[in-house]
């Protein structure tokens, strides 16, 4: 079985950010970290116990991929460190806004004649809130897509996946999927492991698979980022000084100027 987990890189959430000049996208400051995205950690984590519970006389390999810059192949780098088998980097070295469709055919591109069982996300991204790569991933190779999904089980001989997935009011929703299929893994399905020191030193030797997202054949952008700008800023407050009584008056006098008594 060939398993397909998508891993975002994202800044940590003390950088400092700003809007470029052109007002296109965001520039992070030389001393802001990157680290994976959390959500992906339950993602790959999903993938190693998959691994464990099938039969031992059934091979699986493990492949991480995801889309970006060079640093991007740090965050690669931690999911090989966690057990995945391989890392597949898609260069796309632009300090651009990425919608979610644009990574997801991306990462279709790569995926579509490589015979994959099942890709895993994770249920969003932290930086940008986005929760859409993996259900595009599934409408552009067609496949049985699943969202956050809190449990999953290979059933009939690993030809199909009983999943279960959260929906409103604390409610789950049970569904039989066909593989190959893609799931975007909620947080809180299982515990992500600490990487083994094993573990640490063949990632770090390892060699991480880069190709350039322009060699990659893609479909039409559907989206484009117009203008970025910064919150309109709001309403200032003030103190009250002078006395209980004092500031009862003033509070009153406000409130009667804005018409709300």
């Amino acid at each position: 079985m060939k398993l397909l987990v998508c891993v975002k890189q994202v800044p940590d959430s003390e950088g400092h950010l700003s809007i470029n000049q052109e007002g296109s996208w965001v520039t992070y400051e030389g001393k802001t970290a990157f680290r994976m995205n959390r959500f992906d950690e339950f993602a790959i984590e999903e993938a190693l116990l998959i691994r464990d519970h099938i039969s031992h006389d059934k091979q699986t390999s493990i492949n991480a991929v995801s889309v970006g810059p060079p640093r991007t192949s740090l965050t690669l780098k931690k999911a090989m460190a966690m057990g995945a088998d391989e890392g597949i980097h898609i260069l796309w070295d632009q300090n651009l806004y990425m919608s979610p469709f644009d990574t997801a055919s991306l990462i279709a591109s790569y995926a579509k004649d490589k015979a994959y069982d099942m890709i895993l996300t994770g249920v969003m991204a932290e930086d940008d809130m986005h929760c859409l790569v993996g259900q595009f991933i599934a409408e552009i190779l067609g496949y049985p897509c699943a969202t956050s999904v809190i449990h999953q089980e290979i059933i009939n001989g690993g030809s199909q996946l009983s999943v279960e997935r959260e929906i409103e009011s604390g409610r789950r929703e049970c569904l039989r999927l066909n593989l190959p299929a893609v799931l975007t893994i909620q947080s809180g399905i299982n515990t992500p492991r600490y990487p083994s020191l094993s573990n640490v030193i063949r990632a770090r030797d390892q060699k991480i698979i880069t190709m350039d997202a322009e060699n990659l054949q893609t479909l039409k952008k559907r989206e484009e980022l117009v203008s970025l700008s910064y919150p309109e800023p709001s309403s200032k407050g003030f103190f009250l000084d002078g006395t209980q009584r004092e500031k009862a008056q003033t509070l009153l006098r406000i409130l009667h100027e804005k018409s709300f008594i």
